[in-house]
C-alpha cells in the first residue's frame, strides 16, 4: 500500500454522525467518488482515481457512507435516503462547484439521484446499481425470502465481497421505493459515461441499457466490456476508468 493509501481520514459532521473523508485538494472540476454497497473509499478504483488526481493536479474527494468503511453508524439501520444525504452532505462541505460524481454500482444510482440536485459537471458510472434495491433485490427474491424480510425486517445473504452475510432489511427495501427512477426520464443535466461489464453477476449488462433508454440522447457513452465482471478493477478496467474521469469534464483553464 502506497503513502497515499495510508492517509488517515478527516472526519465530518453530518445528521449528528462522523464520516470519514479523504480530499485531494486540486484543480477542478472536483471529482468525487461515490462507492458501492457494503464497499468502502479505499477500495482499488477509488485509489487509483486518487493517484490519477495527484499525477494530474486534479481535486478529488472520497469518503465513506454511514455504515461503512471507517464512517460511524450501523450498515443494517442505513438505507438509501441515509446514503443519499451524506453524499449531498460531503459534496456540499467539501466540493461546492459543480463536481464530476463517480459512481460505482449503488454509488452509481446514489449519483444519479443527487445529480437532481447538485446539477454536476459529469457523470461517470460504473456499472451503476439504478433502482436495485427493488430491481435487483426484491424482484428477484423467491417468495420465502419476501416473506422473511417482512416477518422478521430482514434477510442475511451470503456475499462473495464479504466475510459476513449482507443484512437486507425491510427499512432498506421500502425505503428503496421511495427513490425509484428507472420509470421516468433521467436528465442529470450532464454528460453521462457508464462503464459496464458483460459478465456481471451483480448487475446484469441489459439493466444498464434500461437506464440509458431513460437518459437524454445526447451526451451520454455507454462502454460494454465483454469480460467486465462486477469490480471492473483489473489494469485495464482502471485505465479505462480514468479515461472516462479525464473525459467528461477537463480542469478548468
Amino acid at each position: 500500500m502506497d503513502e497515499t493509501a495510508r492517509r488517515p481520514a478527516t472526519m465530518l459532521t453530518v445528521g449528528g454522525r462522523r464520516l470519514a473523508t479523504l480530499v485531494r485538494p486540486g484543480a477542478g472540476p472536483p471529482v468525487v467518488w461515490l462507492g458501492g454497497f457494503r464497499s468502502d473509499m479505499r477500495a482499488t478504483k477509488a485509489e487509483a482515481l486518487d493517484a490519477w488526481a495527484a499525477a494530474r493536479g486534479r481535486a478529488f474527494v472520497r469518503f465513506d457512507y454511514a455504515g461503512h468503511g471507517e464512517s460511524e453508524g450501523i450498515f443494517a439501520d442505513c438505507t438509501i435516503s441515509d446514503w443519499l444525504a451524506d453524499a449531498e452532505a460531503v459534496v456540499a462541505a467539501l466540493a461546492p462547484e459543480r463536481p464530476v460524481l463517480v459512481g460505482s454500482s449503488m454509488g452509481g444510482w446514489i449519483a444519479l439521484l443527487a445529480a437532481r440536485r447538485l446539477r454536476p459537471a459529469g457523470l461517470v458510472l460504473i456499472a451503476p446499481a439504478t433502482d436495485f434495491t427493488e430491481a435487483l433485490m426484491w424482484e428477484q427474491f423467491p417468495e420465502e425470502i419476501r416473506a422473511q424480510v417482512m416477518r422478521d425486517g430482514v434477510w442475511r445473504r451470503e456475499s462473495q465481497y464479504s466475510p459476513e452475510p449482507t443484512p437486507v432489511t425491510r427499512a432498506l427495501i421500502e425505503d428503496g421505493r421511495r427513490h425509484l427512477i428507472l420509470a421516468q426520464p433521467i436528465d442529470p443535466g450532464c454528460p453521462v459515461h457508464i462503464l459496464q461489464g458483460m459478465a456481471d453477476p451483480d448487475v446484469p449488462w441489459r439493466h444498464a441499457l434500461r437506464l440509458v433508454e431513460r437518459l437524454p440522447e445526447a451526451g451520454v457513452v455507454l462502454t460494454l466490456i465483454k469480460e467486465g465482471d462486477h469490480r471492473l478493477s483489473g489494469p485495464t478496467d482502471l485505465d479505462r476508468l480514468v479515461a472516462a474521469v479525464e473525459g467528461i469534464a477537463p480542469p478548468d483553464a
